[in-house]
């Protein structure tokens, strides 16, 4: 277990801040230990949570081209056929993975193959397990093509607390399965969209993790 490249900054403005604060507090409650102390203890608590949320475990797989793992960890939201309206205007299954502010937020890809088309789109925060938030809100589109010619895209979506997409995905890079695609900060949401009648291997409300579980067979 490490801390995730993304933290850095967060980390060490948050500690110098939450210093000063506690200095401050530590002449301006001078008489009043328990105050004190109530302060310093929620200050650590909080810093305590930044560094829980910005943890980075090792998952290794062995790719396996027959299989899509999850791309996130979180609860599984949706599972349905919808029309995908940016990239393949056609019917597609969508599996959507809801990232609660405790999840591991380090996104990974689900299949091996060559990144075909990315996309960033800037846009609103509504809350992440909004109907319309795959559509409206913040958001990144990365589709890659397997070996077989499979086109698997996945989605990150900012949430009402989310205001930060990091994607790595390049266009014409080839990835491997369970390698980083990006990192979304704070609450979020992943959509994957599959063909067409994909055997799904999870149900619906399924608590799922990147690298670890699988979501599909291709």
């Amino acid at each position: 277990m490490s801390i995730h490249k993304e933290g850095y900054k967060i980390l060490g403005f948050g500690f110098l801040i939450l210093l000063i604060l506690n200095i401050a507090a530590l002449i301006i409650w001078v008489d009043n230990t328990t105050v004190k102390l109530s302060f310093f203890a929620g200050t650590l608590g909080l810093y305590i949570f930044i560094l829980f949320f910005f943890r980075f475990p090792v998952r290794e797989l062995e790719p396996d081209p027959g299989l899509i793992y999850a791309p996130a960890d979180g609860k599984v939201v949706v599972i349905e056929e919808t029309f995908e309206s940016e990239y393949f205007r056609d019917n597609r299954l969508q599996v959507s993975i809801f990232m609660s502010p405790f999840n591991m937020h380090s996104n990974r890809y689900p299949v091996s193959g060559r990144v075909k088309y990315v996309n960033y789109h800037p846009g609103n925060y509504m809350v992440a397990w909004h109907p319309k938030s795959s559509e409206l809100n913040e958001r990144s589109t990365i589709v890659i093509e397997t070996e077989n010619g499979s086109e698997i895209l996945v989605r990150q979506i900012a949430g009402a607390v989310a205001r930060r997409i990091v994607t790595y995905a390049k266009a014409g890079q080839k990835v491997t399965q369970g390698d980083e695609l990006g990192f979304i900060k704070f609450g979020s949401r992943v959509d994957v969209f599959l063909p067409p009648g994909t055997e799904i291997e999870v149900p619906i409300l399924q608590q799922v993790k990147a690298n670890k579980s699988i979501l599909a067979k291709i």
